[in-house]
């Protein structure tokens, strides 16, 4: 009998030593005060500081430049011969929407019907998508959270790419999305006829107009009642801030024709808050979008011309004309479905290959999308007082041979772990795979 409770005590200390060494199956994020050391210092907004000292605490960048005390207990960082520049923000994705392509289970970015703008891309975000492990430790530490569909197809929410709930991950702004009615056919597999194209538009604008005007009546009523007796109309709830001018609409248009049409719209309705999305052909009409003062994100850069005659590398080339043309411009990755986020500081170096100013390229893809969504007191560039979100590099983030060293994300260290790497080391030193004879 003793031996018996002997046994059963030394099998119930190894399972307590088994359990207490195993390691999580990711690694934690660490918080805490960080002295990241002897850096080049890319701020973005003032200039390159070198040799410089970069200190995080409580979420927050404390102090920046040399001959920086670094405070008691915090962790040192030897940057030495490394970069650090301010997290990317991708303005175009549909990260922690969309998991596995093949299966709807796993797709949350597309609803039934063409006026949702009350779907909100925040509530449905999978803090687990696989997919944001992969994109921030490539140094995209933001991102746009946007939903598809037909006209109004809800709300994106922009989130930073940490937390286990999507609150804790948002971002500081929401706005509603409007496919603009698309006069042109929808690609080489549209057969449709010119006369049906036209007829499909005209119906999709008339469609358009009297949902706004739907709107517009309906925040006539929400003022004079004072939101007592608008009724239960979660459609245009939704859209009366973009009609009193405290949310953004973002629309979303690509043909030249198109692009101008929408910017004569949001002027005959005096729209305040718009941001144009996608732009394809933006540089056919840079000057009226830039007479216009309305933003842009514009993307993937990464793409073939929009018609056939056009240059080969005309969509290269159409963020750097844009912005010479004087059109405030940020870049997305607009990689919907495959989830190549990750690709968003390439999409900027190919702009820069083809005509744009680098230091505007940059900026395409912190400081700007960051003005435009409302958060550049927080995110976009590396100052005193934003947020602890920025990466550390041996070289410039545009050339693929970068490598990133270390990512933070609102004062939080972020282990450089995702499936990508996990696969890496998995199979970089293999076994055969098969049983030796």
């Amino acid at each position: 009998m003793k031996k018996i409770q002997l046994l059963s005590g030394v099998i119930t200390v190894l399972l307590c030593v088994l359990v207490f060494h195993i390691d999580a199956q990711n690694p934690k994020g660490k918080y805490g005060t960080f002295a990241l050391t002897n850096a080049t210092v890319e701020t973005v907004t003032k200039g390159t500081v070198k040799n410089a000292t970069v200190i995080l605490s409580d979420g927050k960048i404390t102090a920046i430049g040399e001959n920086i005390t670094v405070p008691q207990g915090a962790q040192v960082i030897d940057c030495k011969g490394l970069f650090i520049y301010p997290g990317m923000i991708d303005g175009g994705t549909n990260l922690g929407l969309s998991e596995v392509g093949s299966d709807p289970r796993t797709q949350d970015h597309n609803e039934l019907g063409d006026v949702i703008p009350q779907m909100k891309a925040l509530t449905a975000v999978n803090p687990n998508a696989v997919a944001i492990p992969v994109t921030r430790v490539s140094g995209v530490t933001t991102a746009l959270s946007s939903p598809t569909g037909e006209m109004f197809t809800g709300t994106a929410a922009l989130i930073n790419l940490h937390g286990y709930t999507p609150d804790q991950m948002f971002a500081g702004f929401e706005g509603v999305v409007l496919n603009f009615p698309n006069t042109g056919r929808r690609g080489f597999f549209d057969r449709r006829t010119d006369e049906e194209i036209k007829k499909a538009s005209e119906n999709a604008m008339k469609r358009l107009n009297e949902v706004w005007e739907r709107a517009v009546q309906y925040h006539k009523i929400d003022s004079a009642t004072k939101g007592k007796d608008a009724g239960y109309y979660p459609e245009m709830k939704a859209l009366l801030p973009v009609v009193r001018g405290e949310r953004a609409l973002l629309i979303e248009a690509n043909a030249s024709k198109d692009i101008l049409a929408a910017l004569k719209w949001v002027k005959e309705r005096k729209i305040n808050k718009v941001v144009l999305t996608g732009v394809s052909e933006g540089w056919r009409v840079a000057d009226q979008i830039a007479k216009a003062k309305i933003p842009v994100i514009t993307g993937g850069v990464l793409e073939l011309p929009t018609r056939e005659s056009d240059r080969y590398d005309q969509a290269y080339a159409n963020a750097g004309q844009m912005s010479k043309a004087g059109v405030k411009v940020a870049i997305r990755s607009a990689e919907m479905g495959n989830q190549n986020y990750r690709n968003l500081p390439y999409h900027a170096g190919f702009a820069v290959a083809y005509g744009m100013d680098k230091t505007d390229a940059l900026k395409a893809i912190t400081i700007v999308p960051a003005e435009i969504f409302g958060v550049a007191d927080k995110l976009g560039s590396i100052e005193v007082g934003k947020s602890g979100t920025l990466f550390v590099c041996d070289g410039d983030p545009f050339e693929t041979k970068t490598q990133i060293k270390q990512v933070f994300i609102e004062g939080w260290q972020i282990p450089m772990v995702s499936r990508q790497t996990l696969l890496y080391d998995e199979f970089l030193k293999r076994e055969p795979g098969v049983n030796k004879k």
